[in-house]
């Protein structure tokens, strides 16, 4: 059985991990580069794409890997010839899951590997630099793309793709199912479930001409935010101006509308207050800024639980898979 399984899976595996070897060869030959460097604005277009490529990994191997692995037997109806011989539908499922989970989180594991590496110099750099405005790797984007993280999301994709396979029954319209259900996974998590996994952390600073990092504004001239700057390396859930009772203020206060001219007018020079006076107004009037942000110092813990949350969806849905693989005829 196992033979057999790898001979239905060699071609697109072989596909997969040629392009891995071709993406690592690049990675090797430009790394070494990097390291020992203070700027990286020539590499924003490999950057990207290290991002990019471990993004398309899941979802190629739930798409391409997962679902063909079951419908393609299902459509045909060659599954009956061997579950009519020695072979059981569990050990058939089992074989193929063995397999194909295997080669996944391989495949997943070596370019994870191959791009945080590559992406080491860059990384440490943003993260120890809190003028920054280059994306940390705990922001939501980059997170994602770097340690162990990348493995969860392969195997929960291959097991989906499998598990949708067997529900549906249909290569082309488990595919889009398989894809869609993915793309959702991986926006919603990030967003609803990363953030609060671990409490973020709540300073209340002070505001200061020293520690404003932006003021923004709309083209009739109203301040809407300021923001401080904040903790380096960190991903900032909210950086917001509060009043005394700690209730967020959008916008500004009137009191101090002008602290900037209009933005875009041509209406001359207005009588307007100095950014520091304007920043001395809203602290006398007891206004603070509130920073939210889940710290640089949590990545591994928080690559962790991802990394259990994802294999805890894979195992649901491969009890999943064996559950309704006893209903198929």
């Amino acid at each position: 059985m196992t033979w057999l399984t790898w001979r239905q899976f060699r071609v697109p595996a072989i596909s997969v991990y040629t392009g891995l070897a071709a993406i690592a060869v690049v990675l090797a030959i430009t790394g070494p580069d990097l390291v020992g460097r203070g700027e990286f604005a020539d590499q924003d277009l490999m950057f990207g794409g290290t991002i990019l490529v471990l993004y398309l990994l899941p979802a190629i191997i739930g798409v391409f890997w997962g679902v063909p692995m079951v419908t393609r037997e299902l459509e045909t109806g060659t599954h009956n010839l061997v579950w009519n011989q020695s072979i059981t539908r569990k050990r058939w499922l089992a074989t193929k899951l063995g397999v194909g989970v295997a080669a996944t989180v391989v495949a997943a594991a070596l370019l994870s590997t191959a791009v945080t590496w590559w992406a080491a110099p860059i990384d440490a750099h943003v993260s120890a630099d809190p003028k920054s405005f280059a994306l940390t790797r705990m922001e939501p984007v980059v997170f994602a793309a770097r340690g162990i993280v990348p493995v969860g999301y392969a195997a929960f994709a291959f097991v989906l793709g499998v598990a949708v396979g067997i529900l549906l029954r249909r290569t082309v319209a488990a595919m889009a199912v398989t894809l869609t259900v993915f793309a959702a996974v991986l926006v919603a998590v990030p967003f609803l479930v990363r953030p609060y996994v671990i409490p973020p952390v709540e300073d209340t600073v002070t505001i200061t001409d020293s520690n404003i990092g932006q003021i923004r504004g709309n083209e009739s001239g109203v301040i809407e935010s300021i923001t401080v700057a904040q903790p380096a390396g960190a991903w900032v859930l909210a950086n917001e101006t509060v009043d005394a009772s700690g209730t967020a203020v959008f916008p500004l206060p009137d009191a101090v509308q002008h602290c900037l001219p209009p933005f875009g007018g041509n209406d001359g020079p207005p009588d307007r207050m100095s950014v520091t006076e304007c920043v001395a107004q809203l602290s006398g009037l007891g206004y603070s800024q509130r920073v939210t942000y889940q710290p640089g110092s949590r990545f591994w813990a928080l690559q962790w639980i991802e990394l259990g949350l994802f294999l805890a969806l894979s195992g649901l849905l491969t009890w999943f898979c064996f559950r309704r693989i006893r209903h198929l005829s």
